[in-house]
Parts: C-alpha cells; sequence; structure tokens
C-alpha cells in the first residue's frame, strides 16, 4: 500500500495485516502535499502528482529510479491508469485532463473554462473573435469560444514564471477592458506585499493583423498611487482617438489618450495622461461612458458625478445617501437618458439626465449589473438568503420585463451580454430580452451559466433538417421570374438520374475520405498528392459491382428484350452443344440450367478487349 503525506513523502507499507512485523520505506521528492498516487498495471512502479504541475513516476519502489513529466500547468488533482496500461491521465485543478503515453510523453488535452483562484476583471466580449475573455492561468487571460465551447488560447499578460508557492505574494491580473472594434486591449496588474509597497502596472495592447495577435503598445508603470477600482474606453462611433479612463482609490480619475510618441516620423504612437479629475478627495469607485461618448459618469463613494468629456469640466451631480456606488452603467438606444447606480445598502437607483432628478428608485441587492448592448434591457442580479434571482427591466419603467428567482443556489459574480450572430424571434414576453443577446453569468464555483428556450439536443440541428430549412425559405420576385424555368429542368434531370441510378459506397468505407475528414489539416500532405487520391475514390467501375446486383440488372434487362435474348439464347446453346460434341466426343451432353445460362450471359457482356492489347 502506498500513502501520500502533507509533507511531500510517501511511504510504502508491507506487512500492513501484521501490528508488530509491518514495514515501509519512504520516498520524498514533492515539497508540498501529494494529491494523488497511482500504480501502473503491473505494479513496478508508482505515479505521483501534486501542486508542483509535475508528475513522477517512481519505477521499482525505489528514490534513485524516478522520472519526471514537468510543466503540465496546474496541480495535480487525480491520476489514472487505463487497463491496458499503456496510457496516464491526468486531472488538473484548472478544468484540464491530460492523456500521457507509457514513455511520460504528452499525447492530448482536454481543456475546459480555466479555472482560476479569482476572477478579478470579470466577463467581456472580445468584439473581434466574439469569444468570452476572462482570467486564465495565472498572469494570462483566455479567449474562450461560447460556439463552438472551446479556447482558443490565452494572452500573457504579466510574462513572468509563476512558482507555486502559498507563502508568496502574486503579481494579480485585476483589470482588463476592450476598445470598441477590439483593436486595443487594456490591462492593469497589482502586488502589494504590505500596506505602502504597492507595485502597480498598466499596459495598452494594440492588435497586430501579422501576428494575429495582441502586442505590447505601451507599459505605464504606478498610473495612480491607489489601487485602480475601474477603467473603460469610450466606444462611441464619434471619436476617432481612443480615449481610457482609468479611476483609483487615491481619490483621482485619469483620462488617456492616444498620441505621437514623439517620432520625428510620427510613425510611433503611444498613450499618455490627458486629464485627471477628482472630487473632495473621495474615493473613485467606478466610471463608464454615454453610448454616445458624451458624457462620463463616475461615482466617488456615496456621490455620482457627470463629467462633459470634449472640456472635463463637472456638469451635476447625484448622491442619495444610501451607501457607496457599487455599480454604474447608462442607458441605450431610446433609454440613453437614464443613469442606473447600485449601492452596497441594497438600493438601485435610476436618474434622469435631462431633469438631473430620481426617476425611481428600489430596495434590490444588487450582485450584478449588466447592459445590454443590443438593445433597451438591463440584467440585475440580486442576492437573497434563498438564492440570486435575475431582474430584466428597460430604465424607463421600474416594472421589470421578467423574472426569474433562485437562477443559482451560490452567488453570482460576474456577467455579460452576447450578441447573436442571427436574432431570434420570440413572441413571448418572457423570452423577448433573448432575441438580440444572450445572457451569460458566473457563480462562485466558477460555473458558467446561460439561459437558453432550447435544449442542447435540439440546438444540435441535424443536415437534413437544415436542408429542408433552406429549401422552405421565402420566394422572391427572382424566383417568380426563373422558377417554373428551373423546376422543368430539376425534372428532366431527376427523370435522367432515376433510369441511370448507381448506388454509392457509404463515405465512411472509402479510405481517402476517411482520411481527409479525420487527420488534422497541419499533417495532412499537400493537396496535389491527395487530390487524385481522392477523385479516383469517388469513381466507380463496373467490377465493382456484386454477383447480386448483376443479376437483378439482368432481371430487369429480361423484360424490356425478351424477344432478342431468346434468339440469342437458343444459338448460344447450338453452339455449346456443338462445341461439346467435338471435345467430348462419345460423352453425355449436359443441358444448362436457368441461372447457368444467366452466368455466362453475364460473361459475355464482360469487354475483354484489353487481353489483346
Amino acid at each position: 500500500i502506498a500513502t501520500g503525506h502533507k509533507d511531500g513523502k510517501i511511504r510504502l507499507w508491507r506487512n500492513f495485516d501484521d501490528d508488530k512485523k509491518y514495514t515501509y520505506t519512504c520516498l520524498h521528492w514533492h515539497h508540498d502535499m501529494v494529491m494523488d498516487l497511482a500504480f501502473s498495471v503491473t505494479g513496478t512502479s508508482l505515479l505521483s502528482g501534486g501542486r508542483e504541475s509535475v508528475l513522477v513516476e517512481w519505477r521499482d519502489a525505489t528514490e534513485k529510479n524516478k522520472e519526471f513529466l514537468p510543466r503540465l500547468g496546474a496541480t495535480i488533482e487525480h491520476i489514472s491508469v487505463s487497463p491496458a496500461g499503456d496510457l496516464f491521465c491526468t486531472s488538473h485543478s484548472d478544468n484540464k485532463i491530460i492523456i500521457i503515453h507509457r514513455n511520460l510523453e504528452a499525447s492530448a488535452v482536454i481543456q475546459g473554462l480555466v479555472k482560476d483562484s479569482n476572477i478579478f476583471t470579470g466577463l467581456m466580449i472580445d468584439p473581434r473573435t466574439k469569444a468570452l475573455v476572462l482570467n486564465g492561468k495565472p498572469g494570462h487571460l483566455q479567449f474562450y469560444s461560447l460556439q463552438h465551447d472551446k479556447q482558443l488560447y490565452n494572452l500573457d499578460i504579466i510574462q513572468q514564471e509563476y512558482i507555486n508557492d502559498y507563502g508568496l505574494i502574486q503579481i494579480e491580473l485585476t483589470k482588463a477592458a476592450f476598445g470598441r472594434y477590439g483593436n486595443w486591449l487594456a490591462t492593469v496588474e497589482q502586488r502589494q506585499e504590505k500596506e505602502t509597497e504597492l507595485e502597480s502596472q498598466m499596459k495598452l495592447w494594440v492588435y497586430d493583423k501579422k501576428t494575429q495577435g495582441f502586442v505590447l503598445n505601451t507599459k505605464i508603470n504606478m498610473p495612480h498611487e491607489d489601487h485602480i477600482t475601474a477603467l473603460c474606453f469610450c466606444n462611441a462611433e464619434k471619436f476617432e482617438n481612443p480615449t481610457l479612463v482609468t479611476a483609483s482609490k487615491d481619490g483621482h480619475f485619469k483620462v488617456w489618450i492616444l498620441t505621437d510618441d514623439s517620432d520625428i516620423y510620427k510613425k510611433a504612437v503611444g498613450w499618455t495622461c490627458d486629464f485627471v479629475g477628482s472630487y473632495h478627495k473621495y474615493q473613485a469607485t467606478n466610471c463608464c461612458f454615454s453610448e454616445d461618448g458624451s458624457l462620463l459618469a463616475v461615482s466617488f463613494e456615496e456621490i455620482v458625478t457627470i463629467w462633459d468629456s470634449e472640456t472635463w469640466e463637472l456638469k451635476c451631480t447625484f448622491c442619495q445617501r444610501a451607501g457607496n456606488i457599487r455599480h454604474l452603467c447608462f442607458g441605450r438606444l431610446t433609454c440613453s437618458k437614464y443613469l442606473l447606480g447600485a449601492t452596497e445598502n441594497g438600493i438601485l437607483c435610476c436618474w434622469n439626465l435631462l431633469s438631473c432628478a430620481l426617476e425611481w428608485s428600489a430596495k434590490l441587492t444588487i450582485r450584478v449589473m449588466e447592459p445590454d448592448p443590443c438593445s433597451e434591457n438591463i440584467a440585475a442580479v440580486s442576492q437573497s438568503s434563498a438564492g440570486s434571482d435575475l431582474f430584466v427591466f428597460k430604465p424607463s419603467e421600474p416594472r421589470p420585463l421578467y423574472i426569474q428567482k433562485n437562477i443559482s443556489r451560490e452567488e453570482v459574480q460576474w456577467g455579460v451580454f452576447v450578441p447573436r450572430d442571427v436574432p431570434e424571434s420570440f413572441t413571448s414576453e418572457a423570452y423577448q430580452w433573448l432575441n438580440r443577446s444572450q445572457f451569460y453569468f458566473l457563480t462562485k464555483s466558477q460555473s458558467l451559466l446561460t439561459f437558453s428556450t432550447k435544449s442542447p439536443e435540439e440546438k444540435l440541428t441535424p443536415t437534413s433538417k437544415q436542408l429542408l430549412a433552406e429549401e422552405s425559405l421565402p420566394t422572391t420576385p427572382f424566383y417568380f421570374i426563373l422558377g417554373k424555368h428551373r423546376q422543368q429542368q430539376d425534372k428532366k434531370i431527376n427523370e435522367a438520374l432515376e433510369s441511370e441510378l448507381v448506388q454509392l459506397p457509404l463515405t465512411e468505407n472509402i479510405p481517402a475520405i476517411s482520411e481527409l475528414l479525420h487527420t488534422p489539416a497541419h499533417v495532412l500532405p499537400s493537396a496535389s498528392f491527395l487530390c487524385s487520391k481522392f477523385v479516383n475514390s469517388l469513381l466507380l467501375s463496373k467490377e465493382t459491382k456484386s454477383g447480386e446486383e448483376i443479376l437483378e440488372d439482368v432481371d430487369m434487362e429480361e423484360e424490356k428484350e425478351s424477344g432478342d435474348d431468346s434468339d440469342e439464347e437458343h444459338d448460344f446453346t447450338e453452339n455449346t452443344q456443338d462445341t461439346n460434341d467435338t471435345e467430348l466426343g462419345e460423352d453425355i451432353i449436359h443441358q444448362l440450367s436457368k441461372s447457368e445460362e444467366k452466368e455466362l450471359r453475364k460473361f459475355r457482356k464482360v469487354d475483354y478487349s484489353w487481353i489483346t492489347v
């Protein structure tokens, strides 16, 4: 029996059924807790794993004879061995499974949504790839495709080697935001060992079309004197020059703009601070731009301030004395004149920017508040003793459009609206808020959930149903002009095909097609090499027909050419009798049966001209 211990030691116990004669040997490599152990099928080696992200194989139960598979990316939580003994499998704390060959070489990685210790950045949507973006591996942003339920890639932000040690204070990626078209990405990383020793960096990344990835453009050390609480881009179309705003606990918000970086050729651009604002030395907690970019809202503890984005003048302030502002957002489209704020004391306020007065308020302990970028709807998740509740409403009226109680028993931490590629057409009032966008939310245990009117099986539409849907598309004026002519042509083609119907082999039985479909593209030979093989596999020769198919063809021909066949059969039998007389001499002449005659007729119709060649 092998046991793993908190001190990193492994003990191999023998004679453990005897209280007096038991013995054990000790193996020690792990510097932290041993998470799991597994013996090989033959029992000659032992596998162990832990927080070091290294799989260790102890051969012959000796400390000298051990092999390593390092850099597996996250803590090994479980180890399994296949029944045949040729494969190992490790499960990791970041929601990942790795398949490993017997010679300790990684064969495949099954990666889900990366599970991090904390999600500081929230949920974002990359405007370019439509991928979900949030904290991933330590110091990384993960880009996850919601359409394909697959991770696209990880972007290394901190660009330092991660050391897994609980006593070590790590650099944390705390904030991130995208520009309107996904051309710019802003990130904030912070580390604080003591109260007076804050290390902070803000990085601006630009998307490079050549490399198809983000490249670091500007790095700003200590952009604020205290922790950055919020950052946002101005995503209005009328603003050609990108603008970024950061808010901090130091009581200031700063406006950063993109300018020429003092290059004589004016080819280098960088980000510089253009304006610094404050309000009575209160801590700045939130910031957001209006839809048209004309106004900037910044919350200073309990007070909301409105600033003109062109002159950076303070326009007005709102204060309800209901606690510090936790969430802040503008309305959109027809509700763009409203500003919403949720306080930590459980009050949701809606202000009218035209009248500069409170429009309405409601008592709700809001944990998440997200505006839909494609409609006027706002989704708010409140926390109660029974669980989390969802409210969907428009700022123009306090009556909710949709209420869903107990969407999750645990706390909902983040949410985001994802625009649909093809809008839905739900007529029910309960589902109309899902027409243009889909709402995703992340729980405390980092489970990602969403709302849908269809089951997963219904979403996967079969190909036959897709083809039927294409045929039932509405007719157009062009269809009325050429529709009848095309129908007649299709009818003639179908009649010709019916007369020459050939049973094609199944695609899975053709090696060339299987090779093309099941082999990864990056390891396939060149297209010129595969082309001839692929085309030849689609051609059907007469020799490929089975005997039963040919006999059926002969029976069909008999019905059409019964007269001709009878004459040919008479001549053929006479010829066979003559040859039998000459060859066999005095032997008894054999009378051919019907099946033998059909078999002979089959060979008679085969072309043997290739022999003469």
